[in-house]
């Protein structure tokens, strides 16, 4: 097939409602990226939580967002996608403006009633439940509203797009904290997703594909939830693939503590930060080019082998740029095999059930982050504090991403997925 030929497929292979959910999830990952950048250090230098604590409300609300795309995509498949997302897009407004909102006077009541811990919690949850319904609907909306022959490049797409907002979401931070403080950083970032609304709500069309069933009521989409959770086989692979994310996190979570306490407390953590989307957007077409051929399992394995080997750099020489170094091979890892997971799992969804899948495609992605923000404040305090040694710190975490790629091998020899549609190359 000719370059000109492969264009025009792209151009014709795509619906409207693609275009308009991932120009909405560039915005939403600008916001989410922007408040996450500045959280860690904004619980431990602002609001004076230890490191453990501020790992441990960074996890939680880490693993509410991406835990509850799991019922998200269920209700999504129930309710259509326009307005789980109009609905998504509002709550994530309210919730980082209630964010932005923590110190404000009329705030004064709620901090006189609750504790700063208790109450941190129950406003972390309102923006939590954004993503939770916006992640389902974009990568479903993907899987809908793109032809078959392109959609492995659609998932390449979404992703570049998220990295855009990846990237751009830190380095805006960089500029606002400084100069206004990290509450105007989220009240920036609930604008933001305040507009989507308004996207969504003007230009948003449900997709839908010829023959595609919808679940029909509540009780059916509850067994769909039922069938998902009964497939053992399903189930073991994401358990598995959460060490990837184990692994992942530590970026917003031990590396800016580890930064600012132990190599450089003037070093622009945001900016750092921002290296990791940056190499994705930079590179993620070339990367999706050299790993065309590969299958899917065994290419999303060797990308948590390289993500995994990424830590390493930092822990033999600590320094800023040995950070950007290590950010920079993660991302190939993350590159390497983060679209073709999505592509795996849309796959595998039977349909009329592709919220409901991908859905459950992000919950290694929270109980990743749940046990990393349990694991990293706690190694970088131990390592630094008590042992005085902080770098082991990596060592540790490059660790636990070597022995999940074992695990994802010894699983690929035993269970051998049986579905070699799923797993095949896609095409060239």
């Amino acid at each position: 097939m000719s370059f000109g030929q492969r264009l025009q497929e792209i151009r014709t292979g795509f619906k409207p409602a693609f275009w308009v959910a991932n120009l909405t999830e560039l915005f939403e990952r600008l916001s989410y990226y922007s408040v996450q950048s500045v959280l860690a250090l904004y619980l431990y230098e602002t609001l004076h939580f230890s490191q453990a604590q501020a790992g441990d409300l960074i996890g939680y609300f880490g693993a509410v967002v991406w835990f509850l795309p799991i019922l998200g995509g269920t209700l999504a498949d129930l309710f259509g996608f326009r307005r789980s997302l109009s609905f998504a897009y509002l709550t994530l407004a309210l919730g980082y403006f209630l964010l932005g909102s923590l110190a404000a006077p009329w705030m004064a009541p709620m901090r006189s009633v609750m504790t700063l811990p208790h109450l941190l919690l129950l406003i972390l949850l309102v923006p939590a439940l954004g993503p939770a319904i916006v992640k389902p609907c974009v990568v479903g909306t993907t899987a809908r509203a793109s032809t078959e022959n392109v959609r492995s490049i659609g998932y390449s797409i979404y992703y570049t797009l998220v990295n855009i907002g990846g990237a751009l979401g830190p380095l805006l931070a960089s500029v606002i904290r400084p100069r206004a403080g990290a509450a105007n950083v989220f009240k920036l970032a609930a604008l933001f997703v305040f507009l989507m609304f308004f996207v969504v709500l003007f230009f948003f069309q449900e997709p839908s594909q010829a023959g595609e069933t919808k679940a029909a009521s509540l009780q059916e989409v509850f067994r769909n939830f039922l069938t998902v959770v009964s497939n053992f086989r399903f189930m073991a692979f994401l358990m598995i693939f959460s060490g990837f994310y184990i692994v992942f996190w530590q970026v917003y979570i031990a590396l800016p503590l580890f930064l600012h306490s132990y190599v450089d407390p003037r070093a622009n953590i945001e900016r750092i930060l921002s290296t990791e989307a940056i190499s994705v957007i930079l590179l993620q077409v070339l990367v999706s080019y050299l790993t065309r051929k590969i299958p899917a399992f065994p290419a999303m394995t060797l990308g948590i082998l390289l993500a995994s080997a990424s830590w390493l750099v930092l822990a033999i020489h600590p320094a800023v740029w040995t950070a950007v170094a290590a950010l920079a091979i993660l991302a190939l890892g993350e590159m390497t095999q983060a679209a073709r997971y999505y592509e795996y799992i849309s796959r595998l969804a039977p349909s009329g059930q592709q919220g409901t899948y991908m859905g459950f495609a992000f919950l290694p992605v929270a109980i990743g982050f749940l046990i990393a923000g349990r694991i990293g404040g706690r190694l970088v305090h131990y390592f630094g504090e008590v042992a005085h040694k902080p770098s082991q710190v990596w060592w540790v975490i490059s660790c636990i991403g070597i022995a999940t790629t074992f695990l994802m091998w010894l699983y690929h020899i035993i269970v051998k997925t049986g579905m070699p549609a799923a797993d095949a190359s896609p095409p060239a």
